[in-house]
């Protein structure tokens, strides 16, 4: 019986599920694959609606009773966190209008950690895409932005107010918990599936032109070597296995974030 995934199309989820989509992983189903942003995918599983997702460590208070989290696939890491940005460099946030891209993202999350003693007036959900441009525009006096926008904001003519990527592991030490894989309980065997998407990563870093096609198709529109720079910082050790870092990394953000009243508390991973 097939099984339905969800990820976003960006090339660390092409780059990773191109063998397991493809049929090229032994012993593994079917998969009937969608893409989708994260945010979609976030109130996709609150609702049940795959069986393996790809969803924000942020919305997992959400999503635990119906998912478990799986040990690989993910997207962690060090220097790839969110990054504000403005018009202008030094920017005080108090009162004025941000842009993000979702309201149970990691991102935001991590946004609302930030900037506790300096909230913003008002906050709009927006599509990726839409950001940079909307704030280089003035239509919104800051914008929070993920993925390749790291490599792309100067070109809108934008400033880094804050990397919370490096605010977090300054504050924390750890990884920054970007995007989780859960396997949905009563339908998906998490050992195998942890097995399937583990051995998907482990072909495509043993062949990695094997998938270039596949994930240029689905880029929307990135450069190749943009493309590859995304690749390299987003499909990283922590990919393969979460490992004892990865679970710290999560439990830390969602203690945090429970105890600031953000999210509902969940049982620790370690």
């Amino acid at each position: 019986m097939a099984l339905s995934l969800a990820v976003s199309p960006c090339p660390n989820d092409t780059f990773v599920f191109h063998a397991l989509v493809h049929g090229l992983i032994p012993g593994a189903p079917e998969v009937n694959l969608t893409f989708a942003d994260v945010d979609v995918t976030n109130t996709a599983a609150e609702r049940g609606e795959f069986d393996l997702v790809k969803v924000s460590y942020a919305a997992l208070p959400w999503l635990l009773d119906d998912y478990e989290l799986l040990p690989t696939g993910g997207a962690l890491g060090r220097g790839c966190g969110p990054l504000v940005l403005t018009r202008e460099p030094g920017v005080d946030l108090t009162g004025k209008t941000v842009a993000v891209p979702g309201d149970r993202t990691t991102a935001y999350l991590l946004f609302r950690l930030w900037s506790a003693d300096r909230a913003p007036g008002r906050i709009e959900v927006v599509p990726f895409h839409q950001i940079m441009p909307g704030v280089a525009e003035g239509k919104y006096d800051a914008g929070l932005v993920i993925h390749e926008a790291r490599f792309t904001y100067q070109r809108h003519g934008l400033h880094a107010l804050a990397d919370l990527g490096e605010w977090w592991e300054a504050d924390t030490g750890l990884p920054i918990p970007l995007g989780a894989i859960l396997a949905k309980r009563g339908v998906v065997d998490p050992a195998q599936a942890t097995e399937w998407i583990r051995n998907s990563v482990s072909m495509a870093w043993a062949n990695p032109d094997a998938s270039r096609e596949f994930i240029l198709a689905n880029a929307q529109e990135m450069e190749p070597e943009v493309v590859q720079q995304h690749i390299d910082l987003y499909v990283n050790e922590f990919t393969l296995e979460l490992g004892r870092d990865g679970l710290a990394a999560a439990d830390a953000l969602l203690q945090r974030s429970a105890a600031a009243g953000l999210t509902p508390a969940v049982k620790p991973f370690i």
